[in-house]
């Protein structure tokens, strides 16, 4: 897939156009567990080994991929629309492109995500941001002259006001997090106070923006610790840690503040990865789907509290998970 700090990335070429509908596998039953959650599996039916779904909006609409980025085995775009699971998997790759994602959309139909001309062996790709508007697709990368190789930029959310956030990779390695104004083309850098904003500064990784203006992400704490945060517009910069976690990533924030992602427990064999929501004045609280206990990770909220997601099964694929409270 395509190489990044997230958990996810990689990509196929698709002519513009038409979009291409593809058959929903079957979806596995509802499932209600003990976190007060009802958890649906989706798939694509052209690739039931692994999909990811990365983003969900107040209208029911989601975005994702699949293919698992190896080499043949490219991430393809799509956006599923109501009723979940009913054949409605549209194509969405960026022109000419080789891979795709589709990492976030708001209600307004704009989408973003990032694309790649390349499928490596080693899946150390390039990635390239994109927004797409009224069918338009139209590429975004950090304007600085000391990118990675092969460039890493993407953008990963979007919100009302089209402002999107994303990241690009510096030459040292380190990511640093940015919003982009779709309408006036203009970049923000997104900092952790105080730290340096140069080659020095913490890596940090802007995943999710509401229509707030308040972005979340994670950053290196240390060189051992990454936390998520909360960024509100007022300025105040919110360090959020799953007690005991040797990393937490916020992927995913509504108008209300909720806050998804995942946190990390255990090393080598016993490490495990949980999703989890975190609301102010309530704190943490894990969310496991049933079929994928210690391997969920919770990429997106609308402002319902419905979750979106994927989770490893018993046969080692990688499947698509909605959950509605």
């Amino acid at each position: 897939m395509m190489k990044t700090s997230l958990r996810r990335i990689g990509l196929a070429a698709v002519a513009s156009g038409a979009l291409a509908l593809g058959l929903a596998a079957p979806a596995l039953a509802s499932t209600q567990s003990s976190s007060g959650y009802q958890f649906r599996t989706l798939n694509d039916q052209r690739d039931v080994t692994f999909n990811q779904l990365l983003g969900i909006d107040n209208h029911g609409a989601i975005v994702g991929y699949f293919g698992s980025g190896a080499a043949g085995h490219p991430n393809k775009g799509y956006r599923l629309y109501l009723p979940y699971g009913q054949g409605n998997y549209s194509n969405e790759n960026f022109p000419g492109s080789v891979q795709t994602q589709v990492t976030g959309l708001n209600d307004l139909g704009v989408t973003v995500g990032f694309w790649s001309t390349q499928n490596t062996a080693n899946m150390t790709n390039n990635n390239f941001g994109f927004y797409r508007v009224n069918g338009h697709y139209h590429t975004v990368n950090f304007p600085t002259g000391n990118n990675a190789s092969p460039q890493v930029d993407q953008l990963l959310g979007v919100n009302d006001r089209d402002v999107a956030v994303g990241f690009y990779t510096n030459a040292q390695g380190n990511n640093r997090g940015w919003t982009y104004n779709i309408r006036t083309r203009s970049f923000t850098r997104v900092l952790v106070p105080g730290a340096p904003a140069g080659v020095a500064g913490p890596s940090l990784t802007a995943t999710a923006i509401n229509n707030l203006g308040d972005v979340a992400g994670f950053y290196a704490k240390s060189s051992a610790q990454t936390d998520a945060f909360l960024q509100l517009h007022s300025g105040r910069f919110i360090t959020l840690a799953v007690p005991g976690a040797s990393m937490t990533q916020a992927f995913g924030v509504n108008d209300r503040d909720e806050v998804v992602g995942a946190y990390t427990t255990g090393s080598g064999s016993n490490t495990a990865t949980h999703g989890f929501t975190w609301r102010p004045g309530s704190g943490f609280r894990t969310v496991d789907d049933p079929h994928g206990q210690g391997t969920t990770t919770i990429n997106g909220v609308n402002d319902a509290g419905d979750l979106v997601g994927f989770y490893t099964d018993a046969a080692g694929n990688t499947d698509g998970m909605l959950a509605i409270p």
